[in-house]
């Protein structure tokens, strides 16, 4: 399995790049839970995690993905 170039659209995570798994047919996964997008881990287990989805291709091996909905206590709490 390959890799895709994402960037993320709205929400906290807003033109943030980063290679995501590719599917089989070379898209990101259709659904992409992102935690902690600036890169601090400061809070710790039960932070927000923040659901993006696919968009589409913007050029080249490029994807967007589109903020949809922020679960302020993580989606295992």
């Amino acid at each position: 399995m390959g890799e895709v170039t994402v960037r993320f659209v709205g929400g906290p995570a807003h033109d943030l790049v980063r290679a995501l798994p590719a599917e089989p047919d070379g898209s990101p996964p259709a659904h992409w839970v992102l935690r902690h997008p600036d890169g601090t881990a400061a809070a710790g287990p039960g932070g927000p995690d923040h659901l993006y989805e696919r968009e589409h291709p913007v050029g080249g091996d490029t994807w967007t993905m589109r903020f949809v909905h922020t679960y302020p206590v993580g989606m295992t709490e």
